[in-house]
C-alpha cells in the first residue's frame, strides 16, 4: 500500500508518488502509487438523481455495463469487485458512485459494482448480503479483491487505495461521525478489504446476524481465527464522511454479543458453507442488481 511506510507525511507525498509526466506501458502493471491520486477529494454530498449520475458517465465509453472499467494504459494491479449491502438508500447510491468511480479510475484498478439488495420483511443482514454478493460476482469474472462497502461512506482521499494485500484491510479507519477517530481497536466497519483466497479461507461473513451490529465485529474476529492481521491507512488517508441516515426503520442485533463470544465455534459453521439463496438479477449502466429475499431458514447452522 502506498502509505503504510511509517513516515511523515511530509516525506510520503514527495518520495511515494510518480511524477506527472510518468509514462504508462500497455504492458506492464499498473503502479500503486499513481500521479493522478492527488488525494484529498472534493466532496459533494448533495442529493443527485440515478439519471443524472447516468447522464455524468455516459460520457465515459469505457465504462461498460454494470459499471466495469479497467485502464489501457497499463495492466490493472487488482481486478476489484464492489460489493454494496443494500435497502431502501435510493438517495445514498448516486451520491457513492458519483465519488467511487473517478477515484478508481484514478487508481488504475479494474472495477465493477455489485448493488445487493435485501427485500422482504427479515430485519436487514448485511453480512448475508455479502456473502450473496461475493458469490453472484465470482460468476462474473475471476475477481482477485472484494471491497466491502457500506452505501454511506464516501472517501476522502484518492490515495486510499482499493486494492488489496497480504493481509485483510480496513479502509475506513477515520469516520467524519466518529469524531475521525477509530471508534475502538478491533474496529472493522464501514468499508474493508479482503482478497478472494482470504475471504474464502475465513468462510466469508457470519449469516446469523440479523438487524444492525456485530457482524463487522465477527469478521474481525474470523480473519484473526486465521492468522491473519489487520491492515491500515496511515495518517488521515483513511478519512470517510458518512451520509446521515440514523438506521432507518432497521432493528439493533440484540443477540449479537452471544455470538461474538462464540465466533470460533461458529465460523466453520456459519458463512459461505452454509448459505443458500435465490437471486433476481438486473443490470443498471453503472452496477449489477441482486435482489434477494433473505429468511434464517436459508442459512440454517447446526448446533456448535
Amino acid at each position: 500500500y502506498p502509505l503504510d511506510l511509517n513516515h511523515s507525511e511530509t516525506f510520503l507525498q514527495t518520495t511515494t508518488f510518480l511524477p506527472e509526466d510518468f509514462t504508462y506501458f500497455a504492458n506492464h502493471t499498473c503502479p500503486e502509487r499513481l500521479p493522478s491520486m492527488k488525494g484529498p477529494i472534493a466532496i459533494n454530498m448533495s442529493e443527485i438523481g440515478m439519471d443524472a449520475i447516468h447522464e455524468l458517465f455516459s460520457k465515459d465509453p469505457t465504462i461498460k455495463l454494470g459499471g466495469h472499467w479497467k485502464p489501457s494504459d497499463c495492466i490493472p494491479r487488482w481486478k476489484v469487485a464492489i460489493l454494496i449491502p443494500f435497502r431502501n438508500r435510493h438517495e445514498h447510491l448516486p451520491v457513492l458512485l458519483r465519488h467511487l468511480i473517478p477515484m478508481l479510475q484514478r487508481q488504475r484498478l479494474q472495477f465493477a459494482f455489485y448493488v445487493v439488495e435485501q427485500v422482504g420483511t427479515q430485519p436487514f443482514n448485511r453480512a448475508m448480503l455479502f456473502n450473496v454478493g461475493f458469490q453472484e460476482a465470482m460468476k462474473d469474472l475471476d475477481w482477485d479483491c472484494l471491497i466491502f462497502h457500506d452505501v454511506d461512506h464516501i472517501p476522502e482521499s484518492n490515495r486510499n487505495y482499493y486494492g488489496c494485500g497480504q493481509m485483510p484491510r480496513h479502509f475506513a479507519t477515520k469516520l467524519d461521525k466518529y469524531m475521525y477517530l477509530l471508534p475502538y481497536t478491533e474496529f472493522f466497519g464501514g468499508v474493508s478489504g479482503l482478497t478472494v483466497e482470504q475471504f474464502r479461507k475465513i468462510n466469508g461473513f457470519p449469516n446469523a446476524f440479523w438487524g444492525w451490529g456485530g457482524e463487522d465485529d465477527d469478521l474481525w474476529n474470523r480473519v484473526q481465527n486465521a492468522g491473519y492481521s489487520v491492515s491500515r491507512p496511515e495518517g488521515d488517508t483513511g478519512k470517510y464522511k458518512s451520509i446521515p441516515h440514523h438506521h432507518r426503520g432497521e432493528v439493533q442485533f440484540l443477540g449479537r454479543y452471544a455470538l461474538l463470544r462464540k465466533s470460533k465455534e461458529r465460523q466453520g459453521l456459519d458463512g459461505l458453507n452454509n448459505l443458500n439463496y435465490f437471486a433476481n438479477i438486473t443490470y443498471d449502466a453503472l452496477y449489477k442488481n441482486i435482489t434477494v429475499n433473505l429468511t434464517p431458514e436459508l442459512a440454517q447452522v447446526t448446533e456448535y
